[in-house]
């Protein structure tokens, strides 16, 4: 098995920006996911949200996670758990309008701090897609302008934490699942490991890399590149020691955005047959994907091309 893709974001301001690319492409096509080192953001921020993330779990969270176990009589977990992940979360939602000032709990520099952090976040998803643009030959801000509704993109973060489980052969830390949005980027914690992705029917781990970015294809990303590019099934095993931190944050399209195969990648003499993917709104995707997180993906889509939109108008 060739190794996890591991990308040196520094590298594309150089010679060997050509190679760079060409890694990039080969993840998007081959993996789903890839890893960035020297991708541009503040080792220092990083050390700050990881710490105020931490210290807020322990302080506010934690307790919340053991009494709701002991609510399930879960706390020794005897037989397998399909219904519930083992994990504590809560949501932050920065794009079209953030929510931070409304999350109970949090003290005012971990706002402070978070608001800093999905800003170069965000800087860097846009630098992505773009990227993606390129090697796929697609004009530059394509995706971006792809993901624009009447308001914008979306953009939010899941700030989870796993925390050690007596019996994770029994649960999953997170049940395996595509997600659903556009472009994922995760900071995730360097010293307890549980993510993996499937590859060729084998689950592979993926490194916790102190100071990196994973980053993974959405559900929308694949139906825009009409399958060149496609969203993997990854999960989250829960570890027996340790907490495990997790700060997902999804660039997703606006929620009236309408999402369909980019034009110029369909074959032009037979687009009808080479359109894979349905044509549909975000928001009704999902809706759909609210219901059905846990299974495949395919018949999401299927379920749209019953109910397509219509012609795909080329420019």
């Amino acid at each position: 098995m060739t190794n996890f893709p591991v990308i040196n974001f520094k590298k594309l301001n150089g010679e060997e920006r050509k190679d760079t690319m060409e890694k990039i492409k080969d993840a998007c096509e081959n993996w789903g996911f890839f890893e960035l080192v020297n991708h541009g953001i503040s080792h220092d921020l990083m050390d700050t949200v990881e710490r105020l993330t931490k210290e807020h779990y322990r302080k506010c969270m934690e307790e919340r996670f053991k009494e709701l176990l002991a609510s399930k009589g879960l706390e020794a977990v005897q037989t397998e758990v399909k219904d519930m992940d083992w994990e504590s979360t809560f949501h932050l939602r920065h794009l079209p309008e953030s929510n931070i000032s409304e999350i109970p709990d949090l003290i005012d520099e971990y706002r402070k701090v978070m608001k800093e952090f999905a800003l170069e976040i965000e800087k860097l998803a846009e630098q992505l897609l773009d990227l993606l643009c390129e090697n796929l030959g697609l004009e530059k801000g394509y995706l971006k302008k792809a993901f624009y509704g009447s308001r914008g993109p979306t953009f939010g973060t899941k700030v989870a934490n796993y925390p050690p489980c007596p019996n994770p052969e029994l649960v999953k830390g997170l049940r395996s699942h595509t997600d659903a949005g556009g472009i994922i980027l995760l900071f995730q914690d360097d010293k307890v490991s549980g993510l993996q992705l499937l590859k060729d029917g084998q689950w592979i781990d993926v490194p916790p890399l102190r100071h990196s970015i994973v980053v993974n294809i959405g559900d929308q990303l694949e139906v825009i590149t009409n399958g060149k590019y496609k969203s993997v099934e990854h999960r989250v095993i829960a570890q027996t020691d340790g907490t495990r931190m997790s700060i997902a944050s999804f660039f997703n399209p606006g929620s009236d955005a309408v999402i369909y195969p980019a034009p110029e990648l369909l074959e032009k003499e037979a687009e009808e047959k080479s359109q894979l993917y349905p044509k549909f709104v975000f928001e009704d995707y999902m809706k759909l994907y609210a219901k059905l997180k846990f299974h495949a993906k395919e018949p999401r889509f299927e379920a749209f091309k019953a109910s397509n939109l219509g012609p795909i108008a080329t420019v």
